[in-house]
């Protein structure tokens, strides 16, 4: 079985994603050192104790995921789920490695990059404070019941719309930023957006999306950020010739 050099992959990774190029809410790259030498990675969305255990069992060398351990404004101690988070992966010696934001800019591999693909979205631009809201046109105007029904198909998710309910209402310019990211709503409509999608909603949000005219979805956190993960976990396979599994612990949020 072929295998990478821990500190290869984390040099190759932080080149890919640049993670020093913005501002984070936690540390991007290697959280936890593990074993010196990686033959098995496992991915997914968040390094919760499921998907941990499911690596150990799955004789992984490391886990690659979108949501890691740490946060800024964590406590700064260890109990409860964090320690046995943490108890976990350094019993079985596993090395953790996190791309939040990072992953969700990167033009190929991103979330949003991934997402506008899954969706036949063509990114035409990229805006906003930390470069992170896609914007695009449809290749034809499509009612907005249509467009909800096309998202909720691709996702396997349901779909929360706010703001408009005109389902004949035709949609041209679309825009996305994937996760929990409702506040860009406004920055969606300032840009000429007909239809604003993320993860998760919130209260101030809906008043927005119902004040500018523009369809708001709430598409699920973890619904929308599979795919920018998964894609990276394909270029360490494809880079490395090591084994790599996407495993996907789905949650209904």
């Amino acid at each position: 079985m072929n295998s990478v050099d821990r500190s290869v992959l984390d040099k190759d990774l932080r080149e890919l994603l640049d993670p020093a190029r913005m501002s984070d809410y936690c540390p991007n790259g290697l959280q936890l050192e593990g074993k010196a030498e990686i033959r098995r990675l496992v991915t997914g969305v968040t390094a919760s104790l499921g998907l941990i255990e499911l690596a150990i069992a799955r004789q992984a060398d490391a886990v690659l995921v979108h949501h890691g351990l740490m946060w800024k404004g964590d406590p700064q101690v260890l109990t409860g789920f964090r320690k046995a988070r943490m108890q976990a992966a350094l019993a079985a010696n596993l090395n953790v490695f996190a791309y939040h934001l990072p992953l969700d800019k990167h033009p190929e591999l991103g979330n949003n990059a991934q997402l506008g693909g899954m969706l036949g979205w063509p990114s035409h631009r990229v805006v906003g404070d930390k470069g992170l809201i896609h914007m695009g046109e449809l290749s034809a105007p499509m009612p907005l019941g249509d467009v909800v029904n096309h998202v909720k198909n691709v996702l396997g998710h349901t779909v929360q719309l706010e703001g408009l309910d005109d389902q004949t209402r035709l949609i041209r310019t679309v825009s996305w930023c994937t996760g929990g990211a409702p506040g860009y709503v406004e920055e969606a409509a300032v840009q000429g957006a007909d239809l604003y999608l993320t993860g998760e909603l919130s209260e101030p949000a809906v008043h927005v999306a119902r004040e500018t005219g523009v369809a708001l979805l709430g598409a699920g956190h973890h619904a929308t950020e599979r795919c920018g993960v998964k894609a990276l976990g394909e270029w360490v396979a494809k880079r490395y010739g090591i084994d790599v599994e996407f495993h996907d612990l789905f949650v209904a949020v």
